[in-house]
């Protein structure tokens, strides 16, 4: 997932992504993959849909209109296009991810 990233306070932390594979046939315009991060704070603009599965570790997705979600193990949901808001990684969290553009 490459999330687009506005300025922040200091350097902001550079979770690692899995790198998404060319599109191709049936496929085009979706990607997958495994994603961990450290913990640590950033700021996350979507233009895509993603559906996200948490495999450990607990993160918080804070929305710019004041709604927070709690993520833990087990958790799935879908971020819409245009979300817009922070992605904090509270334990070090790893999951699956689809991503349709």
């Amino acid at each position: 997932m490459t999330p687009s990233r506005g300025p922040a306070a200091g350097p902001p932390p550079v979770p690692p992504a899995a790198p998404r594979p060319p599109a191709r046939g049936p496929r085009r315009g979706v990607y997958s993959g495994i994603w961990e991060s450290t913990p640590g704070k950033w700021r996350v603009e979507y233009a895509e849909w993603e559906f996200c599965h948490i495999f450990s570790g607990v993160s918080i997705l804070s929305e710019d209109d004041g709604a927070v979600h709690a993520l833990r193990s087990g958790d799935c949901f879908v971020i819409r296009p245009g979300f817009r808001g922070c992605w904090e990684v509270v334990e070090t969290t790893r999951k699956a991810y689809v991503v349709k553009i």
